[in-house]
């Protein structure tokens, strides 16, 4: 089964005749009941990252449930849509970006289910080669870049904004970690798909990033952006071969994989 895990303005992918399921897990709720439908020949589940109600900022979201919920339900192999700011003028609003790199600027956050044992997540790459072949193939996608993930809830002041540009990362974003690496503890492979919603304040001169902004360019884009990740997934192999994403450079998972 795949997943696809819907971001800022992403709360809804299939029709009505998708089944919900409500899940727990023992990290608690996840951020929404899980829809499962059919796109093309694959079963796939989703979940909106941050509620049915934009209910979660992103430094709430609850990642380690939603991450094991998917799991739990036979997901192998994620796509995570999400939306992003801009660090280069070369990448303006519209742009759909699949990050090859992350840098992890968050802090505070609950970030692995290593909370006992000693045990390692191999992540000099943190993204899946598979999924992110089947994105990048398509018309208009561009193939690779570095995206900072920040803490939120507040967007970057120009300083560093400048900054981040200057260590020269190309995308901006406030929930790409610790996404990543928990779908890296349960042997998932995961790939992000950015939305540019807008330059961030150190490239454009103005009032810089707001929200009303941000969700005003998603909505814009939210239906192309939906054809292309179904796009995406019919791209998919039917067989998961893979297998990066599937091991540890540990000695051993201190914890039973859902």
């Amino acid at each position: 089964m795949l997943g696809v895990i819907g971001g800022s303005g992403f709360y809804t992918f299939f029709g009505a005749d998708a089944r919900t399921i409500k899940l727990d897990t023992p990290f608690g709720e996840p951020s929404a009941p899980v829809t499962v439908g059919v796109v093309g020949e694959h079963e796939v589940a989703f979940l909106p990252r941050h509620g049915a109600q934009h209910q979660y900022s992103a430094h709430t979201v609850p990642y380690r449930a939603n991450m094991w919920a998917l799991r739990a339900l036979g997901v192998r192999r994620v796509f995570g849509p999400c939306a992003v700011g801009s660090l280069t003028p070369d990448l303006g609003p519209g742009s759909i970006v699949v990050p090859d790199q992350l840098v992890d600027r968050t802090h505070g956050r609950a970030d692995t289910y290593f909370e006992s044992g000693g045990a390692h997540a191999a992540f000099a790459d943190p993204y899946c080669p598979a999924l992110r072949a089947a994105v990048t193939g398509l018309p208009g996608v561009v193939d690779g870049g570095t995206m900072v993930v920040i803490q939120g809830p507040r967007f970057s002041t120009r300083a560093e904004s400048q900054w981040y540009a200057a260590a020269g990362f190309t995308l901006i974003n406030m929930t790409g970690y610790p996404e990543a690496v928990l779908a890296r503890e349960l042997e998932m492979c995961y790939a992000s798909i950015a939305l540019v919603t807008d330059l961030d304040a150190g490239i454009e001169v103005g009032a810089g990033v707001t929200a009303v902004g941000v969700f005003s360019e998603f909505e814009k884009n939210i239906e192309p952006f939906k054809k292309l990740v179904h796009e995406a997934i019919g791209q998919v192999a039917a067989e998961r071969t893979c297998t990066d994403c599937q091991s540890h450079a540990g000695v051993g998972l201190p914890f039973d994989l859902p």
